[in-house]
């Protein structure tokens, strides 16, 4: 199964891929997780050691241009646009709760200089981890779809758009649908995060009628204080990873011949 999170920053993504990529490896299924997004912050959350010290592969300046055929740091017309990264996954991962954890890094933007290899790259290995993989795949993205492309879009089993009350996160949510829509992702749904009381619960889903809710985490302070404790944020609420234990029952529910 194949799972992209999405939504505007702050919202809580990260800490939804990192609770569902817990659940689906205690569950038994081998998980990569992939942190596309530019914060990076997916390491730090699941208490990967050494989290400060992960390189993005977009940075691996050596391995783009091995892969690519270029030369590092020049910018060239001619580079290879299928690159070899069957071997990646298991080379440039890292392992800890029984998760293997990638940082794919920033898709690099046209205007700058020629980023193409580290884009062929980036795109190789998403298309090979979301199509040729057998794993559960948890992609954590930014506000955006921009490592997502057509190809790779019809492999997606599930995208979440996390969203919280407020009309920003609303308006970025309908912005992300309409990008998966536009490169046919069809498979959206929602997770309604940071929910204080049934009112925000209520402006939520009158706000975004006709998409699929698959659940609502309710906003608990322990997770700030944890966080400020320099302590784990995944076992700091009952409450948020019961409300997540729901959403992942409902996705194993939903996709059991995949799974």
């Amino acid at each position: 199964m194949k799972i992209a999170i999405s939504g505007k920053g702050g919202v809580g993504k990260t800490l939804l891929a990192s609770l569902l990529a817990r659940a689906f490896a205690r569950s038994g299924y081998s998980v990569i997780a992939i942190d596309a997004d530019p914060d990076a912050n997916l390491a730090a959350t699941m208490g990967f050691p050494d989290a400060e010290k992960v390189v993005p592969i977009s940075e691996m300046k050596e391995l783009i241009a091995q892969r690519t055929e270029t030369r590092p740091g020049e910018a060239g017309l001619f580079f290879k646009l299928n690159p070899r990264v069957d071997d990646l996954p298991e080379r440039y991962s890292l392992k800890h709760d029984g998760i293997r954890l990638l940082v794919m890094g920033l898709m690099k933007r046209g205007g700058s200089g020629c980023y193409c290899p580290e884009n062929a790259l980036l795109a190789a290995l998403l298309a090979h981890l979301l199509i040729a993989r057998d794993e559960v795949v948890i992609l954590d993205m930014a506000a955006g779809i921009e490592h997502l492309s057509r190809g790779t879009a019809r492999s997606v089993d599930k995208l979440i758009i996390v969203v919280e009350p407020g009309r920003a996160s609303i308006e970025t949510a309908y912005r992300i649908a309409g990008l998966a829509k536009d490169i046919g992702l069809e498979n959206v749904a929602l997770v309604a995060n940071k929910i204080r009381s049934e009112q925000e619960r209520e402006y939520i889903t009158n706000r975004l009628k006709g998409y699929q809710f698959l659940g609502f985490i309710p906003y608990d302070p322990a997770l700030v204080a944890a966080d400020i404790g320099d302590q784990s944020i995944l076992d700091a609420s009952r409450g948020i990873t019961s409300a997540v234990g729901d959403i992942y029952h409902m996705l194993v529910a939903t996709n059991r011949g995949k799974l």
